[in-house]
């Protein structure tokens, strides 16, 4: 399973891409918004350190617009993949934009009928939001796997993006339920490296090896 970050920090995309374990990033407006700095900019420096794929999303919600703004992001740089909205016009726009071969990745999915239409219309991804659905008392996880599930009866080559993941046990469950990519917070990302086991075990080897030394 491929591992993003979702975030529009670039220290945070440049720390974990270090790791060598970084597949791509996915943004929102608020995420940007939160930045502080120019959006063209950071995506465009995200792009040049990940090398992989990249969501940045439309804010437009008319098809014309959404096509509009999906080409001139596809246009920024070669690994940005246009983020449009799971609604009517949402559609109409992934349609013709991946018809140009424009990357898209349909976001705010909440339902397994919602990714089939988005599979549909040419989505290369469809983003699952689980923490949402979590929220509302439903089971974000299933949604997930009704979505693989369905993708790989039908044989359909769009990928699951588990979005709106909360904590290191969603990452473990997403991927166990099929999907293709989980997206996550620097802080949940971070989460995953960390077990009070592994931090007792290395100090009882330093302590040990310490104790070595001295003996010799």
């Amino acid at each position: 399973m491929e591992l993003y970050l979702d975030t529009a920090e670039v220290t945070e995309v440049r720390e974990v891409a270090e790791w060598g374990v970084l597949d791509g990033v996915t943004t929102n407006p608020t995420l940007v918004a939160k930045s502080g700095r120019p959006f063209e900019t950071v995506i465009r420096e995200i792009c040049e350190i990940v090398r992989g794929p990249v969501s940045a999303e439309v804010t437009a919600t008319d098809v014309e617009g959404m096509i509009r703004e999906g080409r001139h992001l596809a246009g920024l740089n070669e690994h940005v993949v246009v983020k449009l909205p799971t609604t009517v016009e949402g559609l109409k726009a992934c349609k013709a934009l991946s018809a140009e071969g424009i990357k898209v990745n349909m976001t705010l999915i909440f339902s397994a009928n919602q990714a089939l239409l988005a599979a549909k219309a040419g989505a290369a991804y469809v983003s699952p939001f689980l923490g949402r659905i979590d929220d509302i008392s439903w089971e974000g996880m299933e949604v997930v796997r009704e979505i693989a599930e369905i993708f790989a009866l039908h044989d359909l080559p769009t990928k699951v993006l588990a979005a709106s993941i909360r904590h290191p046990r969603h990452v473990t469950e997403a991927a166990l339920a099929g999907a293709d990519v989980a997206t996550m917070p620097y802080k949940v990302f971070k989460q995953l490296l960390v077990h009070p086991l592994t931090d007792i075990g290395l100090k009882r080897f330093l302590d040990d090896w310490e104790k070595a030394k001295q003996q010799a």
